[in-house]
C-alpha cells in the first residue's frame, strides 16, 4: 500500500501518424484506478481528455527503446506513452503494474460467479430441414448451444489442495473437449450457403473460444506454480511467473473439419524430441568458426515457391488468424501457419540478394566515383529479384537466437568488368596472401571468392547481421536489419530498420545504405510481394548520393514494381544518371552524356552459391537446424512440418526463459554491438589496417 500513491507528470503520448508524438500531463489515480492525461497541468480542474481503467489491463515496456511502454486497456483501449529516460519509464511502469493488480484482483474479490446459464437460439426448423432459413436477426452463435458452469461450491479453503487442483483439470479438459466439437461442428457447415464455416461471426467464435482455453491453461499454470510455493514456503529467488505461450496451434487444431491428434512424447520422430531437448546457455561454443571455401559445394537446391495448392486448401485458417489481428497490429511474436513459410531461413535470403557477385565486384573497377557511385546501384537495383523465390509470396522461417548462415560464390575474373584505370594488380602478391589465409596462392587462381556470413543476434527485437567480403579486391559489406511486420488489412508490410555499409578499402571510400519496405498483397488470394518506400545512398567522402524510389502500386491504374532514382554530386547538385523501369523485369539507365543502358533482370545471368553440405554444418547454422521443417514442407506434409517447427520454437523460448532466470547474457558468435549496429568481429577493413600498419613498422 505504501506504493499506492497518487503520481503525476509529463508524458509523450503517440496520436497518429500525422500527428506523432504529443507531450500530455498524466495522473495515475490510485483511489480509482484510472489513468488520466490532460493537455498540460494548468488545465488539471478540467474534465480529462482521455481516461482509462486501469483492472485488466496489461502495461507492457517497449522492445524499440528504453523509453517507451504502453497500457493496454481491458476495453481494447491502448496508450503508447513515452518517458524522459528509462528510469522514468520504470517509475511509471512499475507504479501503473501495482495499481492493475490491486484493481483487478479487487473485481475478482467482490464479484460472485455467474449464475449457471446456457441459451440457445438456433432456427425451430428441423436439423434435417434440406434448407434451414437463416433469419436477419439470427446471429452466427446462436447456431450453437452456449453455456456457462459454475464450478461447484464449497467451503473456501485459505490453500488450493492437490485435489482441487485435479478437479480443475479434469473440467478444463472437459472444456477443451466441448470447445473441439464447436470447432468441428463450426468446419462440418457446407462453404456456400446462408450459413457457412467462413462465416466471419463463426470464425470470430472459434477465434475467442481458443483465446479463452489459452487463458485458462495458462491462469492453471500460475495456480500450480502458486500452490508449489506454498508447499515449499515461498518462491526461490529469481523465480518469474509468465504467460505461456498459446497452447492450441493454428496449422494443427484447423484442418477443414479434420480431427486433430495430440501425440504422446513418446510417440514423436526422434527428431523432434531431440529438437526439444533445452540447451544450457552457450553450451555450444560461441567461438567464431573460420569456414573454409573449398569444403563448400555449389548449391543444388531450386525450391520455388509457385504452389498455391496449399493456399487455397488452407484458406479457412488464413480467415481465422485475420480475424484475430488488428490493423496496425505488430507481427513479431503472432505464430504463422507452416504453409505460408518458404524453405528457407530469413539469414539465407539475405545472402540470395548477393547472386550477382560479378556486379558487386565490378564496384571497386570504377575509375572514377561518378562511375562507382552508378556501379553500386546498378548492383543494388538487380540484387533484389534473385531475393525472391517464385512469384507466390512466403514468408522466410523467423531466424533462431544464434542461427547462422555461410555460403560463398567464385566468380570467373573473366566475368567481371574491368577498366584500363583499375590499379587492384599494383598489390603485391605477399600482401593479397596475408590479407586472408584461405586466399593462399590464390592470385595464381582464375576465379574471385566472394564470402558471407548470417546471424540472428538478436530474439526481440528480432536484428539479422550479415558480412560480405572479397579479399582479393579489398571489399566488403556489413548491415544490420530489423525486420518489423504489421497488418494492414489484405495486406502485410515489413520494414527493414537498420543500414549497410560497403567499404571500397582500395579507394578508401563508404557507401551507407538502407533496405526499402516490403508488403505481401491479396493475402486471401493469390499473395504477392510488392517494395516500396525511399531509399538513400551516400558517400560522404567522394559526395556522391543515390536517391531510389520504389512506387507501390496506387489503387486506380500504374504499374507494378516500378522504381525511379537519380545519382548526383552533392557539391554542384548535378544529376549524372536516372534510372527507372521494373526492379524484377527491365531497368533503363540514362547517362550524362546521353548514352543509355538496359538491363534485363529477367535474363541476368545468376552465380549459384556454395554452401557446406548438411553433415559438414553445426547444429545451428540454418540449413541443418530447419532441416527436417524443409523436408516436411517438399513432402508436403504440413503437419509434421508444423511439429518440427514448434519444436525449434518452444526451445527457444525455454533456453531464453532460463537466460532471464538466471541473468545470463546472451552471447553472439560473429558480430559485436556497436552504438546501435552490429558490425562483423573482423571485418576487411580491421586486417587492411592492420596488414599496413605491419608492412610500415617492417618498413
Amino acid at each position: 500500500s505504501d506504493h499506492m500513491e497518487n503520481i503525476y507528470g509529463y508524458l509523450m503520448k503517440y496520436t497518429n501518424l500525422v500527428t506523432g508524438w504529443q507531450y500530455r500531463f498524466f495522473v495515475l489515480n490510485n483511489d480509482a484506478g484510472l489513468l488520466e492525461y490532460f493537455v498540460n497541468e494548468q488545465s488539471r480542474h478540467l474534465k480529462p481528455r482521455g481516461t482509462l481503467q486501469l483492472a485488466g489491463a496489461v502495461i507492457s515496456p517497449s522492445d524499440e527503446d528504453s523509453h517507451t511502454f504502453t497500457v493496454n486497456a481491458a476495453s481494447g483501449e491502448q496508450y503508447k506513452l513515452r518517458a524522459t529516460d528509462a528510469k522514468e519509464r520504470q517509475h511509471w511502469v512499475s507504479r501503473l503494474q501495482i495499481c492493475t493488480q490491486h484493481h483487478t484482483e479487487a473485481i475478482g474479490k467482490n464479484n460472485p460467479p455467474l449464475k449457471s446459464r446456457s441459451f440457445s437460439l438456433a432456427s425451430q426448423g428441423s436439423a434435417n430441414s434440406p434448407g434451414v432459413q437463416r433469419r436477419p436477426s439470427q446471429n452466427a452463435v446462436s447456431f450453437f448451444n452456449v453455456g456457462h458452469h459454475r464450478l461447484p461450491t464449497g467451503k473456501r479453503v485459505p490453500i488450493m489442495q492437490p485435489d482441487h487442483l485435479v478437479d480443475v483439470r479434469e473440467m478444463m479438459s472437459q472444456a477443451e473437449g466441448q470447445q473441439r466439437d464447436l470447432i468441428r461442428s463450426i468446419e462440418c457447415l457446407p462453404v456456400s450457403g446462408h450459413l457457412t464455416s467462413l462465416d466471419q461471426d463463426l470464425l470470430m467464435l472459434k477465434a475467442t473460444s481458443m483465446a479463452t482455453m489459452n487463458c485458462l491453461n495458462d491462469c492453471f499454470h500460475i495456480l500450480q506454480l502458486q500452490h508449489a510455493s506454498q508447499q515449499k514456503g515461498s518462491l526461490p529467488a529469481g523465480t518469474t511467473i509468465n504467460w505461456l505461450e498459446p497452447k492450441i496451434s493454428l496449422a494443427n487444431h484447423f484442418k477443414n473439419g479434420a480431427a486433430q491428434n495430440f501425440p504422446a512424447e513418446i510417440n514423436k520422430p526422434a527428431s523432434v524430441r531431440e529438437e526439444q531437448s533445452v540447451a544450457e546457455p552457450c553450451q555450444l561454443t560461441r567461438e567464431p568458426e573460420e569456414i573454409n571455401p573449398d569444403e563448400e559445394l555449389e548449391d543444388i537446391c531450386d525450391d520455388k515457391e509457385d504452389d498455391l495448392g496449399a493456399v487455397e486448401e488452407q484458406r479457412s485458417v488464413i480467415l481465422h488468424l485475420l480475424s484475430q489481428l488488428k490493423l496496425g497490429m505488430d507481427l513479431t511474436r503472432v505464430v504463422l501457419p507452416t504453409f505460408i513459410l518458404e524453405k528457407r531461413s530469413l539469414l539465407e535470403m539475405y545472402a540470395d540478394f548477393m547472386s550477382h557477385p560479378d556486379l558487386f565486384i565490378a564496384i571497386t573497377n570504377g575509375t572514377t566515383p561518378e562511375e562507382r557511385m552508378i556501379r553500386f546501384v546498378e548492383y543494388y537495383l538487380t540484387s533484389f529479384h534473385e531475393g525472391r523465390k517464385g512469384a507466390i509470396a512466403k514468408k522466410p522461417y523467423n531466424p533462431i537466437i544464434g542461427e547462422t548462415f555461410h555460403c560463398s560464390w567464385r566468380m570467373p575474373k573473366s566475368d567481371v568488368a574491368t577498366d584500363a584505370g583499375s590499379n587492384f594488380s599494383a598489390h603485391s602478391a605477399s600482401e593479397q596472401v596475408t590479407l586472408s589465409k584461405d586466399l593462399e596462392g590464390q592470385t595464381e587462381l582464375d576465379y574471385y571468392t566472394v564470402k558471407f556470413v548470417a546471424e540472428q543476434v538478436s530474439h526481440h527485437p528480432p536484428v539479422s547481421g550479415f558480412y560480405a567480403e572479397c579479399a582479393e579486391r579489398k571489399m566488403c559489406v556489413n548491415a544490420h536489419v530489423w525486420t518489423k511486420s504489421k497488418f494492414l488489412g489484405m495486406s502485410i508490410g515489413v520494414t527493414m530498420v537498420g543500414e549497410g555499409l560497403l567499404s571500397l578499402l582500395e579507394h578508401g571510400e563508404e557507401y551507407t545504405f538502407s533496405l526499402p519496405c516490403a508488403y505481401a498483397r491479396s493475402i486471401l488470394t493469390v499473395p504477392w510481394v510488392e517494395l516500396g518506400g525511399k531509399v538513400n545512398i551516400n558517400c560522404a567522402k567522394t559526395g556522391y548520393s543515390a536517391s531510389i524510389n520504389f512506387h507501390t502500386k496506387p489503387f486506380y491504374g500504374g504499374k507494378l514494381h516500378r522504381v525511379t532514382g537519380e545519382v548526383k554530386q552533392n557539391m554542384t547538385n548535378t544529376v549524372v544518371c536516372r534510372v527507372q523501369g521494373e526492379w524484377n523485369n527491365v531497368l533503363e539507365f540514362t547517362y550524362s552524356n546521353g548514352e543509355t543502358k538496359y538491363v534485363d533482370l529477367t535474363k541476368l545471368s545468376v552465380t549459384r552459391k556454395r554452401v557446406r553440405p548438411l553433415e559438414k554444418q553445426g547444429p545451428f547454422e540454418s540449413r541443418r537446424l530447419w532441416q527436417h521443417v524443409t523436408e516436411s514442407l517438399r513432402d508436403g506434409d504440413i503437419d509434421k512440418a508444423t511439429e518440427h517447427k514448434r519444436a525449434l520454437e518452444e526451445r527457444q523460448r525455454n533456453e531464453e526463459r532460463l537466460r532471464a532466470e538466471t541473468e545470463t547474457p546472451w552471447c553472439t558468435k560473429y558480430f559485436l554491438k556497436e552504438g546501435d549496429g552490429w558490425v562483423y568481429h573482423k571485418p576487411l577493413w580491421k586486417t587492411v589496417s592492420a596488414v599496413q600498419t605491419q608492412q610500415m613498422d617492417t618498413n
